[in-house]
């Protein structure tokens, strides 16, 4: 028995703003600008007036219309923001997909890491009950607060995704491994509890922290769960077709490709400079357009790599 990728649906902004065009540019130092002109981000898409827990929705009935059965669960991964204290968004999300029977709950704390946490999760679920056939994993990229750019670590673009994982479906998830170092929990915050959302901003601790020792955890952590998730199922790099990885500089794809010794998709860089960061959509949106494009074949090789200033990574092995 396997499990794998049953159907994907990508939602995206047709509304775009240049990224030198954002109000905060108006407030950014030399350094910071100097940032944004080297992050590989050109646009960003805008979904104006639309909240995490509506395009997650929208993203999910989408995906759903016209399916046979409600999935037997779905899995929300955790907005940046949630929108109300005390109350519910993977509910609201259950109730406004037009769902039922399907019982949700919220996959937080793991940032852009949570889509690739959430399939693994997913297929433990289906693996572990014989009567589960399908999970939805659904997502909303939107800003924390007012601004888009996030020094020193990226630009942020609005969109959604809903997939799901089902017995027998393709591509295979053949293996995945995740880490994580709680001493990176507390790196970036938002005060949200004595402003009000339109004054919200995301406050690195410490830039070198991010820059130095998190880059040289990711490296060594990823290196390990890759030669990890290669040597579980018999199989070395020069087997694999391609690798994703989530879009957040365009430094890093360079940084990664080096360290790793896995040619990262041009896919990611493209996706990068027309949308921003969207979160833990990233991996999601390229594998998808990977898939679409029709350059894999019937049992190629795919490594989906991802991590987060958390920190948290993870590393996926899919046989298309």
């Amino acid at each position: 028995m396997t499990v794998g990728i049953g159907a994907v649906r990508c939602l995206l902004p047709t509304g775009f703003t240049a990224v030198t065009d954002l109000p905060e540019m108006r407030r950014l130092g030399a350094r910071e600008k100097e940032f944004v002109a080297q992050s590989g981000v050109r646009t960003v898409g805008v979904f104006a007036g639309r909240t995490p827990a509506d395009l997650a929705a929208q993203a999910s009935r989408e995906l759903l219309a016209g399916a046979p059965r409600e999935p037997d669960q779905l899995i929300l991964i955790g907005p940046r923001a949630p929108e109300v204290l005390i109350g519910s968004d993977a509910c609201q999300v259950q109730f406004e997909s037009g769902l039922r029977d399907t019982f949700p709950f919220t996959l937080d704390g793991l940032g852009c890491a949570g889509s690739s946490a959430a399939w693994s999760l997913a297929r433990d679920l289906i693996v572990a009950d014989p009567s589960r056939e399908s999970v939805l994993i659904t997502y909303a990229s939107r800003p924390t607060g007012a601004d888009r750019i996030r020094y020193p670590v990226t630009v942020i673009g609005d969109g959604a995704f809903a997939m799901t994982l089902v017995r027998g479906g393709r591509p295979v998830l053949r293996a995945h491994r995740m880490a994580a170092d709680g001493r990176f929990h507390g790196l970036f915050r938002v005060d949200y509890k004595n402003s009000p959302p339109e004054q919200w901003r995301e406050e690195c601790r410490d830039d070198d922290q991010y820059k130095f020792d998190l880059a040289m955890q990711s490296r060594s952590r990823l290196g390990r769960l890759v030669d990890e998730v290669l040597a579980a199922e018999g199989v070395t790099k020069a087997d694999i077709a391609t690798t994703l990885m989530q879009n957040v500089t365009a430094s890093a794809y360079t940084f990664y490709q080096r360290s790793l010794g896995l040619r990262i998709h041009p896919v990611c860089a493209e996706h990068l400079a027309e949308f921003g960061h969207l979160g833990a959509m990233d991996v999601v949106l390229n594998l998808d357009r990977v898939l679409s494009a029709g350059e894999l074949r019937r049992g190629d090789l795919m490594l989906v790599l991802s991590n987060s200033p958390v920190a948290a990574w993870t590393v996926t092995l899919w046989e298309i």
